[in-house]
């Protein structure tokens, strides 16, 4: 009893030094640590998504006068029965591509210069440009391959679609099932592309101050990197001491008992 007790500490003491190893502080996990109860902010991060080269855009065009606009929305795969009426019959309206110029070539204007404008922006100039062929159209606006990546220390990494015209960064996180608890809330990278330059952006969400920053609203094709904690590293690195450590208490343990045994 003697002897099988004599290294019973050694494996509760390895688990002891594996727990404390991934401990965290409060400080670490709280997102918002300096918001105040009721404490009002005012943000005046005014967002809107700019158009940049490679983005898909569907862009359709309606009056009250449908024969009239239905050469601005121009379809695919229209049977021939659909007549006048394009979208009927299995008809699937054309999306624009803005070209390496900044531009789409839309039906009857040609050439127009989209890249660094928001919707509401490309909605007056289109209005304007179709003032001489159309009375008072809607022009309705959509960016097709909205997308944000979110990668590091979150529950589901991955690609997300964004069905709206804009997404915050809790928003994104959220759709990735947020940190995990090693995540580094403090310093999450964003990294932005314009025109082929990547741009490098930090963002604290443990601090209200986050809402102002100027990735604190994405942009299509975004990345958001969220790094490990210091908690985490530390844990990485004593993982292969520990298995080491395991290997020789194990040969310890394993000599010790074969000694014993024999005396």
């Amino acid at each position: 009893m003697r002897k099988k007790n004599s290294n019973s500490w050694i494996f509760p003491l390895v688990t002891v030094i594996m727990l404390l190893s991934s401990c965290a502080s409060r400080q670490d996990i709280i997102y918002f640590q300096d918001a105040g109860n009721f404490e009002t902010l005012v943000s005046d991060n005014a967002f809107s998504p700019k158009f940049k080269v490679d983005d898909l855009i569907s862009i359709h065009v309606s009056t009250l006068n449908p024969e009239a606009s239905a050469p601005f929305n121009l379809v695919v795969g229209v049977s021939q029965d659909a007549g006048s009426n394009p979208g009927i019959g299995g008809g699937q309206q054309v999306s624009y591509l803005v070209d390496k110029d900044g531009e789409i070539d839309f039906p009857v204007l040609g050439k127009v210069k989209v890249e660094g404008l928001s919707q509401e922006e490309l909605r007056v100039k289109l209005r304007n440009l179709l003032s001489e062929y159309l009375k008072d159209p809607i022009i309705n606006i959509r960016i097709l391959n909205f997308t944000v990546t979110v990668l590091g220390e979150v529950q589901r990494p991955g690609t997300y679609p964004v069905t709206g015209e804009q997404i915050t960064i809790l928003e994104a996180l959220g759709l990735a099932g947020d940190l995990t608890i090693r995540g580094l809330r403090g310093n999450i990278l964003v990294i932005r592309d314009f025109d082929g330059t990547k741009v490098y952006n930090r963002i604290d969400l443990t601090s209200k101050n986050a809402m102002k920053s100027p990735v604190y609203y994405l942009t299509q094709n975004d990345v958001v990197y969220v790094e490990p904690n210091n908690s985490a590293v530390s844990s990485s690195s004593l993982d292969s001491r520990v298995t080491i450590a395991i290997s020789i208490v194990s040969l310890l343990v394993t000599t010790s008992v074969i000694l014993i045994t024999r005396n």
